[in-house]
């Protein structure tokens, strides 16, 4: 069964920093690309990152520069680092098997900035 457990959002101030993380386990991680896609109140959701096998990167332009995907395949485990956090930033973070169209997904973890 694929698992995957998000954890490290929270609280922060405008211009702060988080670095998330998501355990994977029940598939072979190192093998899969994997994604970060966000959910804001009211909105749908968003691709947020993808870094795949060979651990190359992508963003979209809304975090290009401030977040940084990567992954450790000895720990399965996926990260996002956050940046010079925005308002806007504010969402459900979640980690994804795959690509951002993949229904395999954890529960996510907060993210809320503000002042």
């Amino acid at each position: 069964e694929v698992q995957l457990v998000e954890s490290g959002g929270g609280l922060v101030q405008p211009g702060g920093s988080l670095r998330l993380s998501c355990a994977a386990s029940g598939f072979t991680f190192r093998t899969y690309a994997m994604t970060w896609v966000r959910q804001a109140p009211g909105k749908g959701l968003e691709w947020v990152s993808t870094i795949n096998i060979h651990s190359l990167a992508s963003y979209p332009d809304s975090v290009k520069g401030r977040f940084t995907i990567s992954r450790d395949n000895a720990k399965n485990t996926l990260y996002l680092q956050l940046n010079s956090l925005k308002t806007e930033d504010t969402a459900m973070y979640y980690c994804v098997k795959g690509y951002a169209d993949s229904s395999e997904r954890g529960q996510g973890t907060q993210v809320t900035v503000s002042s």
